[in-house]
């Protein structure tokens, strides 16, 4: 009988995920090596710099200094690397079919409450709406065709008014027409949004919502999106 090991599986590790990384945005960003070397030269020559200015101008100072500015460049280097990965992520994801979900379950924080799965969905168009609630109230994002989305959004806001009256109802459509929001700002717009709602009547309208929430588990959810592979891997 084979034995068993009780060792849990290791993850990717520091490395690997900086390969991985690096590897992600450089699908995008065809120059990405040639913006991290900067960083890192302009860091080595700004310690170098400080060691010949800063009194004893010795070669042991000028050497410190440059050490120093090489870390100083590599965590320069990681800052950009990081930056960059993120808009490739939100390149990537623009204009895909369930890229609002991903956004909205991953961007916003503690201080909303959203799903990845849409509250709504057109089997065939694709389109789905999805939504948000948190101290600004409550946000429904629709992704899809404008025009397509009105039966959809309606149906949710008219949902929501119900069981939360007073709250704040705010809509918002994923795209790139007059008065749509890109996907990269959409988690930043949610978060524009005035805090209008204290914690224990935001807890009250989440339990409120779900409750009058009809399952859409059943629908076909939209595809041409695999979060686990659009979403930028992150150095731990």
């Amino acid at each position: 009988m084979a034995s068993r090991s009780s060792a849990p599986d290791k993850g990717p590790g520091f490395f690997s995920q900086i390969r991985s990384l690096y590897t992600f945005t450089k699908a995008e960003f065809s120059w990405l090596p040639w913006v991290l070397v900067a960083v890192v030269v302009v860091g080595i020559g700004i310690g170098v710099l400080i060691g010949f200015l800063i009194p004893p101008a010795a070669i042991w100072s000028v050497i410190l200094w440059g050490v120093t500015g090489l870390l100083f460049g590599l965590l320069g280097a990681m800052i950009v690397l990081t930056r960059l990965s993120t808009r490739a992520m939100y390149i990537k994801l623009d204009g895909m079919p369930g890229a609002a979900g991903h956004v909205l379950s991953t961007s916003l924080g503690r201080s909303w409450v959203a799903s990845e799965m849409p509250v709504g969905v057109n089997p065939k168009t694709q389109d789905a709406v999805y939504r948000v609630i948190g101290r600004g109230g409550v946000v429904i994002v629709g992704e899809g065709a404008r025009g397509r989305l009105s039966r959809l959004v309606n149906d949710e806001k008219m949902k929501v008014q119900r069981v939360a009256s007073g709250v704040p109802i705010n809509v918002l459509y994923i795209g790139h027409g007059e008065g749509d929001v890109p996907i990269s700002k959409l988690s930043a717009t949610i978060k524009s949004f005035p805090k209008k709602v204290d914690r224990t009547t935001m807890a009250a309208v989440v339990k409120r919502v779900d409750s009058v929430s009809q399952s859409v588990t059943s629908l076909p959810i939209p595809k041409g999106i695999d979060p686990m592979r659009a979403r930028a891997p992150r150095p731990r």
